[in-house]
């Protein structure tokens, strides 16, 4: 793609409907991953007891394990992933659930709410000749909030000092900043996916996202608090942690 050569801080054309276009064609959501190695990357999972969603009983078991949220888990303040006045997005993504979150590379990614660090990778090991899936995010993080929602954000340039799994965030504390690393194709944009968080097993195809973003994103860019629980939730209960990505493809 000629019109997307790499700088070291790239702004946005003055065309952000074609950038969007030209990247959800040439961007992540193109390189669909097959089934093959899990990653095995720098990312660490924290332990211990962790917050569960909202929609059932204080107590009761989700179907990966997690206890469910307390009651005042619906009240927690969420806030837009990047910190930038100057962001697009597209309410959809090639080949499964997700949103690119197109600004300037060097912006800050924050913490949608509180929450725990899960997972972080720190070193990009994505290659074109490599394993697609494991390593498309480059450096990423994943958090769990106290809503039991799992929110990652991936093609970071840095991760901040201290983002480490089982490290307590609160909601809009920095967790790093927007790039262009793993197959973001030289367009620097956050990935963002929501997911529940499973257990016992590498899920990059689930952690990349299994709920559309778009219309919560619309409410928090907009100082709103909509959550997504209820549909991540729903989504977990319908299919519960697939051990591996459906299809030969490995969409989601």
């Amino acid at each position: 793609m000629s019109l997307l050569r790499p700088d070291p801080r790239r702004t946005r054309p003055a065309y952000p409907v074609l950038l969007l276009v030209a990247a959800v064609l040439a961007g992540c959501g193109t390189d669909e991953p097959v089934a093959g190695p899990v990653w095995d990357g720098p990312s660490t999972v924290a332990t211990g007891d962790q917050p569960a969603t909202p929609t059932a009983p204080a107590g009761a078991p989700t179907p990966s394990g997690t206890p469910s949220a307390t009651p005042d888990a619906a009240a927690l303040r969420r806030v837009f992933p990047v910190r930038a006045g100057n962001v697009a997005y597209h309410p959809t993504h090639s080949g499964y659930p997700g949103t690119d979150i197109f600004a300037d590379c060097g912006e800050p990614v924050v913490a949608v709410t509180d929450g725990t660090v899960l997972e972080v990778s720190r070193v990009d090991r994505f290659r074109r000749n490599g394993p697609l899936g494991p390593y498309n995010g480059g450096l990423s993080v994943s958090l769990l909030g106290d809503d039991g929602v799992r929110y990652y954000g991936s093609h970071l340039s840095v991760v901040d000092p201290g983002i480490e799994a089982g490290v307590r965030v609160r909601s809009g504390q920095r967790l790093g900043e927007v790039g262009r690393t793993g197959n973001a194709n030289n367009v620097c944009h956050l990935h963002f996916g929501l997911s529940p968080r499973c257990t016992g097993h590498d899920d990059w195809w689930i952690r990349r996202g299994v709920v559309w973003p778009a219309k919560y994103l619309d409410s928090w860019r907009g100082k709103g608090n909509r959550s997504p629980a209820a549909a991540v939730t729903a989504w977990e209960r319908e299919h519960g942690c697939p051990r591996a990505p459906r299809g030969s493809s490995g969409a989601g």
